[in-house]
């Protein structure tokens, strides 16, 4: 067997329970891969990243952002990035961002976001494996019937800590304000409020120690006054620290709102609730099974050099 897989099967305690045990002693490390690609020329940093990703000894890695916002929104570009990121030696979990659907724009200029997000699921979310050499098993909100269109939130555990993604686009989570029913949002809010309850449900019966969330947009920032018609994660916020205030452990929130040019080396704890900017380029973490701290950054020994957005 493939020594990562391997590695990736027995840290999701589908193998050896010595295998389990060392790594709950020992902690372990992951990647974020966020927003590398502005244009067609920073292509090479999405490579270059996900190589530099594959020369640590991660347990996987998060991709937030597969495209650029200046990058047509063609079947070919995400043909072809679906092709890149299957070469990976690391398990990679995609989580979207606003760039990959939200901001797609047809030839007369109306939004495409709707059908990009449809290709989105179908391309990225086949089926209940990470892509990549490891098979990393998540578990899809799409196996519930009532929310089977939404197979990009997923959640998988490593350790004793729950990790997960949730559909939050940066774009003030893809709150449009046109006549009539805005339905993309509606029903995405409807199924990230169930999958929310859901994740922090099953971690909280399974006494773990920590709930990792990736998502686009930080759903912990208030908008300044006059900037929006109308908050679109207020809902998600709300929902968000009442379940954290009521969950034992820690939970970090992993996202790339701000827009900075290099990736943010700080956690902003409130109480047992973290935020962290996982800016541009890629960052290593490292979860702790023993000690005052579950998570910290690593240094990683390669860097890629990053795109800007």
């Amino acid at each position: 067997m493939n020594k990562r897989i391997f590695q990736g099967l027995a840290l999701c305690g589908l193998l050896s329970l010595s295998v389990g045990v060392s790594a709950q002693e020992e902690g372990f490390s992951f990647g974020v891969l966020s927003h590398v690609i502005r244009n067609a020329a920073d292509e090479a940093n999405l490579r270059e990243g996900v190589e530099a990703s594959d020369a640590e000894n991660l347990a996987f890695v998060v991709v937030n952002g597969i495209k650029g916002s200046a990058e047509p929104c063609t079947d070919k570009l995400y043909q072809r990035r679906k092709a890149m990121l299957h070469q990976a030696k690391n398990g990679l979990i995609v989580s979207l961002a606003a760039s990959d659907w939200a901001e797609c724009k047809q030839a007369n200029g109306k939004s495409a976001a709707v059908s990009k997000l449809s290709l989105m699921r179908e391309l990225m979310y086949g089926d209940e494996f990470s892509i990549g050499d490891s098979k990393i098993p998540v578990l899809r909100q799409s196996t519930i019937a009532k929310f089977r269109d939404f197979a990009e939130n997923a959640r998988w555990e490593i350790a004793g800590t729950m990790f997960a993604t949730i559909n939050l686009p940066r774009n003030n989570n893809h709150y449009v304000v046109d006549a009539g029913r805005n339905s993309e949002f509606e029903d995405r809010l409807v199924a990230n409020r169930e999958w929310l309850n859901r994740v922090f449900t099953y971690a909280t019966r399974r006494k773990m120690d920590g709930i990792v969330l990736f998502c686009d947009g930080n759903p912990l920032s208030v908008p300044r006054a006059g900037t929006v018609q109308r908050d679109g994660y207020a809902e998600t916020r709300k929902q968000i620290k009442a379940l954290a205030a009521k969950f034992p452990g820690k939970v970090l929130i992993i996202h790339s709102q701000s827009g900075r040019d290099t990736p943010a080396n700080t956690i902003h704890w409130q109480g047992n609730l973290g935020e962290l900017d996982a800016g541009t380029g890629w960052t290593k973490l490292t979860v702790h099974q023993s000690g005052p701290e579950l998570f910290s950054f690593s240094t990683p020994a390669t860097q890629t050099s990053g795109g800007t957005r």
